[in-house]
């Protein structure tokens, strides 16, 4: 999905995003859980996040999704503070935790995420929104000034989600 489709009629339900995001997880979830511990520590490259990172960022993202959902319910614009990424990483010592730890802790924030987005009215989730801060927050930015919503942004996450996922396997 692009920042050109953030109103298009292909952006799916809410019902179909969680369907989405719990398929991707319990997909996912197995295969990260076979990966040894040493090797979820391990940096594909100098500066590159570990798997355990790169999970804890996915944890952040979650977390910080689910209340960007939330308010997003409940007024008429998606503007949301964003965060420093690489500092929650590190100020939350992702690289240093327990490779099941995290995965417990990811599978169940977005196993909460998909219940808030099933939970969403359909009505809410597609009505248009020109306020935004999309181009700067979103995975696959709109562009400031085209409305969008929050279908959309449920939608980009997901694929922000399955982004990353694909950096671990290609480095496990």
């Amino acid at each position: 999905m692009t920042g050109k489709d953030a109103m298009s009629a292909s952006t799916p339900t809410p019902a179909e995003t969680a369907t989405a995001l719990r398929t991707v997880v319990e997909s996912a979830l197995p295969r990260l859980m076979e990966m040894p511990d040493d090797a979820s520590a391990r940096r594909a490259a100098p500066g590159a996040w570990s798997a355990r990172e790169i999970i804890g960022h996915l944890i952040d993202s979650a977390q910080n999704n689910q209340g960007r959902f939330v308010r997003a319910q409940l007024g008429d614009a998606l503007i949301f503070p964003g965060y420093a990424q690489e500092e929650w990483v590190r100020l939350q010592g992702y690289a240093e935790r327990e490779w099941g730890e995290l995965l417990v802790l990811w599978a169940g924030c977005n196993r909460h995420l998909a219940e808030l987005m099933e939970r969403t009215p359909q009505e809410v989730a597609a009505r248009a929104r020109r306020e935004h801060n999309l181009h700067e927050i979103a995975w696959c930015p709109v562009p400031a000034g085209t409305p969008t919503t929050l279908g959309y942004f449920m939608a980009d996450y997901v694929g922000h989600l399955e982004h990353h996922l694909r950096q671990i396997r290609a480095v496990a």
